[in-house]
């Protein structure tokens, strides 16, 4: 009897040592989608200058649009909805880019920059250094990493410039949805793959 049951428990630990768990970016991404269509207010938590861009300036990211392998944000800066962060799940792995756009929907000369994540980070992180497309784009931003963190009440967005001072960090409060300012400039006609 004693060996019996020593073979049932060795067999249950097996299997529970042999069952997938989720990878944490599908965590991640699940986390993220569950708020799709709705909008936060955010704000700067690293120190600018009164002549930023962002100075002043009421800060909203929507949660636009959650599909089958990309999640779109728009990234509004008061009047300024040219940005998008534009989140795919490739070969397993979150890349983040930036769609940026001119106000008639054209795009900026300066866009689709971003990284891939280079393993599945954890469930609240996703880290994404720069790509070899941003480093021809912006050479200059070559060293940059950009993280997002996740949990019950915010999401942040950040960026370091390796190597230098260059530090951005943008928090938002995912416990009070807000109105968004509508879409972002040259994604008026996306129809949202909910």
């Amino acid at each position: 009897m004693k060996s019996y049951l020593l073979v049932i428990l060795f067999v249950l630990v097996s299997f529970r040592i042999c069952a997938q768990e989720k990878p944490a970016n599908q965590i991640f991404w699940e986390s993220l989608a569950q708020h799709c269509g709705k909008s936060f207010e955010g704000y700067v938590t690293t120190p600018i200058s009164e002549n930023d861009p962002f100075a002043g300036k009421k800060l909203v990211m929507h949660v636009v649009d959650c599909g089958d392998g990309f999640i779109h944000i728009p990234f509004f800066v008061g009047e300024d909805k040219s940005r998008t962060w534009v989140l795919t799940m490739q070969d397993g792995l979150i890349k983040l880019k930036h769609d940026h756009r001119h106000e008639d929907g054209s795009p900026d000369k300066v866009t689709q920059y971003g990284g891939i994540a280079s393993n599945t980070g954890m469930a609240g992180i996703q880290f994404f250094p720069a790509d070899q497309e941003t480093a021809d784009l912006i050479p200059v931003s070559a060293t940059n990493v950009w993280w997002i963190t996740l949990d019950e009440t915010s999401f942040t967005y950040n960026l370091r410039r390796m190597g230098t001072d260059r530090f951005f960090s943008v928090k938002f409060d995912l416990t009070k949805e807000v109105e968004s300012p509508g879409p972002a400039w040259g994604w008026e006609k996306q129809v949202p793959k909910l």
